[in-house]
């Protein structure tokens, strides 16, 4: 007799995920510090950011907050950016124009919300940060797209600056440590990237 089939929400719920489905079952106990993103109701999941990125995403995330706070804007960490029920994404940092207004929206937040996503590109998720993500945020009219790529053995950041034109993004800004990263939009930023490093 066979042994009846004990439920792994990874498994069975693998095409169907949903904000909804999320909200019941995600973290998952045994990954509760993995990145949880869906794309058309496949769960993607990365491991949790190199300590570099993390040092650098808060540093940056200091950065900007006087500029984009003084704008009308507001910076946060790591949120469920959704574009539809079966698809949001976890940037590491995105830069909304209006605060959400009910608690639903607090969690999954609407991307018609996002004036500028930020993404630190990680060796296990580097398709997804130079293609994947730029072209769903670029189709579902983010203003502004921001790359960061660090080397931290040879103190080595670079920052790409992406704007919405024509239904995808080109890039209007770069810097890389020792240089300066000056826009004037969404709101003034000015920084040399190593500034992100320990």
């Amino acid at each position: 007799m066979a042994m009846p089939h004990k439920f792994d929400p990874l498994y069975d719920l693998d095409g169907m995920w949903t904000t909804q489905l999320a909200d019941r079952y995600l973290p998952l106990p045994e990954l509760p510090n993995a990145r949880y993103e869906c794309i058309d109701g496949r769960l993607v999941m990365t491991p949790a950011e190199t300590g570099t990125n993390s040092y650098a995403e808060g540093e940056l995330l200091h950065l900007l907050k006087p500029g984009a706070k003084a704008a009308g804007y507001y910076v946060y960490g790591q949120v469920n950016l959704t574009f539809s029920p079966d698809r949001w994404i976890q940037p590491d940092l995105t830069v909304l124009h209006a605060v959400p207004e009910t608690e639903w929206e607090d969690r999954w937040i609407p991307v018609q919300l996002c004036t500028m996503v930020v993404e630190f590109v990680s060796p296990g998720s580097r398709r997804q940060d130079f293609v994947d993500k730029p072209r769903r945020c670029a189709e579902a009219g983010v203003p502004y797209f921001m790359r960061v790529q660090l080397v931290r053995r040879l103190r080595h950041v670079e920052v790409e600056f992406l704007t919405l034109d024509d239904g995808g993004y080109v890039s209007t800004a770069r810097a890389v440590s020792g240089q300066r990263l000056k826009l004037d939009l969404p709101f003034p930023i000015d920084f040399d990237p190593v500034e992100l490093l320990p």
